[in-house]
């Protein structure tokens, strides 16, 4: 037993001297998201805020985005509650997220480079690699956990206890944990890091589709489903701990179980392997569209699949808002007086979340082309007539066809569902959430034209356009709450854009980004002509 794991230790403390940058930046990066905003919360408590926020987040919308409070009236939605109730889910998924692509860049991609061959010439176990990884992101977890329990202390902010706080930083330190094991778990399951991370990410997303859906009807149900463990712990109210022995004891039967499965797996393969090619092309292949095609295929199609249950799990939500604006007459004052209803407010608000979730399509369409290039497959393709101005123009023009059925699809079946779950749709038809998603087309089309210009340029930087679209999601969703400056908020490309329906739409915005995403893309495929390929 011993033997499968020997000299752990050593690649575990070469692993922290690598990572220690990356592990830094991960942990202040966490910290400051999770646990930095308690002052900015706590200018909103001021007056009535928090008895006003706590009637707006009693609304399904809002329950089936951030999940439910234990707090039965205003007086008991203090700020600790509020902080827990608008953070905590976020927090955990980000940590989870997080340590899915580190686990599995340190072990399926590792194998598929050859490094993991390379590290079992020497004196190592068979699975010592496997248990550093995660070793190092157990760690990695547990520090993020105390930093962010000791942050929140730290401003000793009224109701944001001891207590509270250390359950917090552990939620969120524990659902990072359990990002690692499921990734550890899909890396024995699965050929390639490519379908790997995917398949872990899709496992945290229909997780959270489900929670939505189980918090809407009826929240206890959310105890059923492994990201409920780490929100449903309620901190500040009830601090319910036992949630934390469910996480612990399902990421240790993951981790269990993917050692087993990597024991009895050869080196380079997977549980399920990638579907054999047929023995002779379709005519569709000889053409650099139909070959680029193909091979975003299979991506292409499991994210249209989650745009679209995505869009009808948040549509079936709209009945819910009408019955819930009958039964409560306060809120139904303050739509009245605004002069906009409860699900026009709240399309402009999810569409937000729908397009940045559909501009990471068209963002790994064009990364995928790094990393063929990093597989030297380039020159294969080079060793035709085919120009790189050809596969560079073919390539972003796929992604923004990607794009167009990424917002078409999202925002259709919002819509479709929206229609079918209201009783009255009043003046509201599926043109409507249509033209509220393709409002947002422009500010797609400027993340792709980050990703060509990264392609073209820095290649090895291509996942900063992520980075860039994840500090844009969380600005435009905690901007409202926090009252941002404007100059601020506009240093994220869909804070430009009017939020329709609610506002009217603009064609200068509109016009503007269109013409900074096409810069962007053409100076990309000048410095792709002028850049060395890069292989290795």
């Amino acid at each position: 037993m011993t033997d499968k794991f020997s000299r752990w230790s050593t690649l575990f403390s070469q692993n922290l001297s690598r990572d220690w940058k990356k592990i830094l930046i991960w942990l202040v990066g966490v910290t400051a998201f999770s646990g930095g905003f308690v002052p900015a919360f706590e200018e909103l408590t001021s007056g009535q805020g928090l008895a006003g926020l706590y009637e707006t987040l009693q609304n399904p919308a809002m329950i089936a985005m951030v999940g439910p409070t234990p707090a039965s009236n205003a007086a008991e939605y203090t700020l600790g509650a509020m902080y827990a109730n608008e953070m905590l889910l976020f927090c955990s998924l980000f940590a989870a997220v997080i340590s899915v692509l580190h686990v599995v860049s340190q072990t399926r991609k590792k194998e598929e480079l050859g490094l993991i061959e390379l590290i079992r010439s020497f004196r190592v176990g068979r699975q010592a690699n496997s248990l550093a990884v995660i070793a190092e992101s157990v760690l990695i977890n547990l520090l993020l956990a105390i930093s962010i329990s000791c942050t929140m202390i730290f401003f000793q902010a009224d109701s944001i206890t001891a207590e509270g706080a250390w359950l917090f930083g552990l939620s969120v330190g524990s659902m990072g944990i359990l990002g690692s094991a499921v990734a550890l778990f899909a890396a024995q399951l699965m050929s390639s890091s490519t379908i790997s991370n995917g398949l872990s990410l899709a496992f945290l997303g229909g997780l959270y589709l489900l929670r939505a859906i189980t918090d809407v009807a009826d929240s206890s149900l959310s105890m059923w489903n492994p990201l409920g463990w780490s929100y449903l712990t309620y901190p500040f109210t009830t601090n319910n701990w036992i949630p934390l022995l469910y996480l612990f004891l399902f990421s240790l039967i993951l981790i269990i179980s993917s050692f087993v499965l990597e024991e009895h797996r050869d080196l380079n393969t997977g549980y399920i392997p990638e579907r054999e090619g047929k023995p002779y092309a379709k005519r569709s292949l000889l053409s650099l569209r139909g070959l680029l095609f193909y091979l975003n295929k299979g991506m292409t199609i499991s994210w249209l699949i989650t745009f679209g249950l995505m869009g009808a799990a948040y549509g079936s939500i709209y009945g819910n808002m009408q019955q819930f604006l009958e039964s409560n007459d306060l809120m139904k004052q303050m739509f009245i007086q605004s002069g906009v209803s409860i699900e026009k407010n709240f399309t402009s608000t999810i569409i937000v979340v729908l397009i940045c979730l559909a501009a990471i399509l068209p963002i790994a369409s064009i990364n995928r082309l790094f990393t063929e290039e990093t597989h030297g497959r380039m020159n294969q393709l080079f060793a035709t007539k085919i120009s790189r101005n050809q596969l560079y123009w073919t390539s972003l023009l796929l992604a923004i066809l990607f794009s167009i059925l990424s917002i078409l699809i999202s925002s259709g079946a919002l819509g479709l569902s929206a229609l079918a779950s209201m009783k009255d749709a009043k003046d509201m038809d599926l043109l409507l959430f249509l033209k509220a998603g393709f409002n947002f087309l422009p500010s797609v089309l400027v993340f792709i034209g980050v990703s060509g210009f990264l392609f073209g340029w820095l290649p090895r930087m291509g996942k900063f356009a992520y980075i860039y679209l994840a500090y844009s999601f969380a600005l435009n969703y905690f901007g409202g709450i926090l009252d941002l400056p404007e100059w601020f908020s506009k240093t994220a490309v869909p804070s430009w854009v009017p939020r329709m329906p609610n506002d009217s739409f603009d064609l200068s915005v509109f016009l503007t980004l269109s013409c900074i995403s096409l810069a962007l893309i053409v100076l990309g495929a000048i410095g792709y002509r002028r850049r060395d390929l890069v292989e290795g």
